[in-house]
This record gives structure tokens, sequence and C-alpha cells, in this order.
């Protein structure tokens, strides 16, 4: 029997779950949560880096003080790209910079300036986002930035947090490639890269797998701590129920929407290009072939925006809205809402500029967002088909958007195939189960995912195609171009 804590950061908010393995199966309980609030300077983003640290020292206490837990083992995940920059000393020279912001807008363009971008992605395999670590640690050296000058280390969001625990600076696979400089086909940083383009190779940190213990906490209580998936979605795509038999795929479903399929190597050729997919890395040696989406992050700003209006609905009201209102009303591309602000005035917008009607209600916004959101995904289903050589038979939900039964259903009825949803803490299970695995109670993948199935009983969605959705799908086409 083992017991471990996972934290799973995430975009909008941070929890301590505790987990319990017992006789093949896991039972899970939250501990602590809290909102993960950016800070806005001007017009720089910040993550609250400080407020997270302290947080997790309270999900901490809370285990192994108030709750008296004995505890087998630590990991924590985050959202991928973002990262901290250490001085020789292992003080942080300032702090992270959020995905969002604005200071990479242009900056790709000018990198491929010096290498051109299909080398770029010969070199990674990595899909192109204006957010990812390269453009990020590309734009501070066209800056000047005295931080990077004076780094020594470079760590992805949850390998800083370990280090703080543990004083080992180690990159974890998992996250290590979400950054577009690191190599999935030889699991090691894209260093030939980093040198065309002048940035100091010096500051990367050595790369272990998923599940490796990383050492004990240097402060009381001293609890085991290990390199788990670093990366949510890596978590997450662990922890999807699937079983042998037919082809699947997943879509881990929060803020944005991964949409992949599990492969034994990356696929870095001309059409994974020009359909601009990525390959990440996952547990148990897997890479994970997959489209980053933007996912319920439209539905999560007009809440917010509502909100200040005076209108604090509940995403279950969101979705009792959407389900009585006109559909089909408008279609939405999520891509091109990138920042933050102001997003159901934007929504009208973007409808009127591509000779469409804006929403009308709140429900008819909602349901775009969310129609918009199933029709991408019959979209990637489509690429990720064609690059996988074949047919997927059932899509597989995870993540805190697989309680959105409406959005499930929705994504059932555009894709035509069935939907299994759940389970919804697919990544913290992912954290805890790696822990577990690397500290030999589980076997592998296939025993990690068996555990899942015998522990979490996930709910399936039947599609129900119409004639309806396929001219929605066209019309959606057209408009961007899919």
């Amino acid at each position: 029997m083992g017991r471990y804590l996972a934290f799973d950061l995430g975009a909008e908010s941070g929890r301590a779950i505790a987990g319990r393995l017992e006789d093949g199966r896991l039972a899970v309980e939250e501990l602590h949560r809290f909102p993960n609030t950016p800070i806005e300077d001007g017009p720089a983003l910040y993550w609250d880096t400080p407020r997270l640290w302290r947080e997790i020292q309270q999900g901490i206490a809370v285990a192994a003080g108030d709750r008296r837990l004995a505890l087998d083992g630590i990991g924590i995940d985050t959202w991928g790209v973002d990262f901290g920059l250490l001085s020789g000393e292992g003080t942080l020279l300032e702090n992270p910079r959020h995905y969002r912001d604005p200071r990479t807008a242009g900056v790709m363009e000018k990198l491929f300036a010096t290498v051109p971008r299909e080398q770029v992605f010969g070199y990674t395999g990595i899909q192109f986002m204006q957010l990812n670590t390269l453009y990020q640690l590309y734009a501070m050296k066209l800056e000047h930035s005295p931080a990077l000058g004076a780094a020594h280390r470079l760590l992805n969001m949850p390998d800083l947090f370990n280090y703080r625990l543990t004083g080992a600076a180690k990159s974890e696979a998992t996250i290590a490639s979400t950054t577009q400089f690191f190599n999935p086909g030889a699991m090691a940083w894209a260093t030939e890269l980093f040198d065309r383009l002048g940035l100091p190779g010096g500051i990367l940190c050595p790369i272990v797998a998923p599940g490796t213990l990383l050492g004990t906490m240097i402060d009381p209580p001293n609890l085991p701590v290990y390199a788990t998936a670093g990366h949510d979605t890596a978590a997450a795509v662990a922890a999807v129920p699937a079983e042998g038999g037919a082809p699947w795929c997943y879509i881990s479903s929060g803020t944005w929407s991964l949409m992949g399929i599990e492969l034994h190597r990356p696929v870095i050729d001309r059409q994974s290009l020009a359909l601009n997919f990525t390959n990440e890395v996952g547990a148990g040696g897997r890479i994970r072939l997959l489209k980053n989406i933007p996912g319920l992050w439209l539905l999560q700003e007009c809440r917010g925006a509502w909100r200040a209006e005076g209108a604090d609905y509940t995403y279950d009201e969101l979705a009792g809205m959407a389900a009585a209102a006109r559909p089909f009303a408008a279609a939405i591309d999520s891509d091109a809402f990138l920042a933050p602000g102001d997003m159901p005035r934007r929504i009208a917008e973007h409808c009127r500029q591509t000779d469409q009607e804006p929403p009308q209600t709140r429900g008819e916004c909602v349901r775009a967002i969310l129609e918009s959101l199933a029709l991408r995904y019959r979209s990637v289903l489509e690429s990720l088909e064609a690059l996988g050589g074949r047919r997927i038979e059932v899509i597989h939900i995870v993540g805190g958007g697989s309680r959105n039964a409406l959005l499930n259903q929705f994504a059932a009825d555009a894709t035509g195939r069935p939907v299994v949803a759940g389970p919804s803490e697919a990544t913290a299970i992912g954290n805890i189960l790696v822990q577990a695995l690397g500290a030999g109670e589980i076997a592998g993948l296939e025993e990690l995912r068996s555990v899942v199935r015998r522990s979490f009983a996930p709910v399936t969605f039947q599609p129900r195609p119409s004639a309806q959705w396929d001219a929605a799908y066209e019309r959606f086409r057209k408009l961007f171009a899919q």
C-alpha cells in the first residue's frame, strides 16, 4: 500500500490531492485547493510564483501535519512551456512570465530569419506557438535581458518547485519536451539549435525520466520527491482508461484541449509540419502526437467578464443556458483569442469580421464556443487519422472539462465517435500513479491504466450525427481554412 501527494497546478487553480493505492485500486482525496491568478505589471504578465510556493508548502502541511498522512512521495505537475532562471547561487532571477505575456509577439518570424521554420521543426517536432519556451527565451535575447545574461540554470515550472523542495536541478522529460528545444527522437536537448540561435546552452539541466526519485525534501518532513510526469497533459494522458482493442485518441480537456494519439516514436515529417502537430514525451517512453487547441479558455474568460457585470454563473448554469439556446448561431476560431480580456465583445467582433451575426444572448455565446470546440475536434481527428494511418474508433476525454456533459455530447455528435468521459481528476491521478510507478508499486503503463479502470467509472456519450452538424462543419472549414 502506498500513499502519495500530487500537486496539480493549472492555469486557473491548483490542488493538493492525496492518493492511496491498495489492492490494485486508487482512492483520491482533495486536501487543499487554491486559485492561480497571474500578476499584471504594465503590459507584462507574470505568474504569482511566491504564492504558488506558499500554497505547495501549505498543502504539505495539511497532508503531513494536520492529517498526519504517512506519505511515500510528492509529485508536482503544471502547465507547459513556462520557466524560471536561476543564478549561480540558486536564487530566482526574476518572477516567471505567463505564456500569454505579449513579449513573444512577432518573435517567431525573427527567429526563423536565423533558423528556418522547417529546420526548427526538424530538430524538435514541436508545433509552432508564440508562447513556446523557445520564443520566450529568444525574446529575452533580443531584449538583452539581464536575467538571461546572468542565468546559470533554466527550470520549467514543476522542475523549479522540485528544486525548491530538494535542491536537485533536473529537467523532467515530459515538461522539457514542451519547450521546442528538446529532441524527442534522441530524448535530449536540441543543443545544435540552441547554438545556432546564440542561446546559452549551459543553462540546460540534465534530463530525467518521469517517475525518477529526485531525493528527499531539504526541510521537514523530509519526504521523498519524485519527478512525476511534470507536464499536466502527460500526467492526464497516463491516466486515460484505455485498453487494447479499438484505436483511440485522447482529449485532455480544460483551459486547453490537448488532442492526440500515443505512439512509440515521433512523427517528424512534412505532413506533421504542414498540419502543425507536436511530438511531446509521455509516460512509459511513449510519444504524444497531438494538437494544442484553445479549449474552455474562451468560456472561462466570458464567465469572468459576466461576473464583473454582476452575473456570477456556475459552469452548470452556463451549460444549461447553452443547451436551451439557438444551435449553430455562429462559428468561432478559438486560435484567434490568445490574449485575455473582454472576451464577449471580442467574440462579437470576431463574428462581424467573418461576416457572421454575433450571438444575441449569453446562452448563444456559450453554445457557439462549445459547438466550435467540437467542430475543431472533428478537424483535428481527421488530421490524426491521416498521420496515424488508421481510423480512430473512440475518443477519451479526461480532465476537468470531462465534466461538461454538453460539450462531451457535442464532441460525439460532431465527430461521429463514442466519447468516453473521465476521470475528471486524470492529471492528479496520473501524477500519483507515475510516482507509484517510480516507487516500484506499478510495473508499467498498462498496469497503471488498469488501476484507473478499476478505480474510476467513466461515462460514455454515443454519437447522434446529423446533417446539421455536417453543414456546420463545412461552414467552419470554409470560414477558418481547417
